[in-house]
């Protein structure tokens, strides 16, 4: 029997700031086991925000080691699956995308209050929720 592998999920926003790195934290603790995960942005800022550090800890998940990174082609390549929060990778590796891409239109946080903040990490973590559940039943049935 050949093992299964985690799959790879690759989220991307803009500046992998907030968005991404809001749906990379729920991934890497609550998917361990079902995907590995990593984020980028497409003109990545070089910083996760604050405000979003401080509301992934209200959920206790602490990604403050994470850091924003830009967009690669080796990251697309590598990637079983590329999840656009906003922003439009395919624009960037067409070639690469084809059947790999999903969007999910989370609204950009940055700038917002400290409650739409809270509600768009509550749009992704229930994304990333249903995500975890549908990559754990590929992975059961084998």
């Amino acid at each position: 029997m050949v093992p299964m592998r985690n799959t790879r999920v690759l989220f991307v926003c803009v500046g992998n700031s907030c968005r991404s790195q809001i749906a990379e934290g729920y991934g890497r603790i609550w998917g361990n086991g079902v995907m590995d995960v990593e984020s980028a942005g497409t003109f990545a800022t070089g910083t996760v925000s604050p405000v979003v550090i401080d509301i992934m800890k209200e959920d206790n998940i602490d990604i403050s080691g994470q850091r924003s990174k830009q967009l690669t082609r080796e990251m697309v390549g590598r990637a079983d699956l590329v999840i656009a929060l906003g922003g439009i990778p395919e624009t960037l590796y067409p070639d690469l995308l084809t059947d790999k891409l999903l969007t999910w239109p989370i609204p950009d946080p940055i700038g917002q209050s400290i409650a739409i903040n809270r509600d768009i990490r509550d749009m992704i973590k229930s994304r990333v929720t249903d995500l975890i559940i549908d990559l754990s039943n590929d992975l059961a049935q084998g």
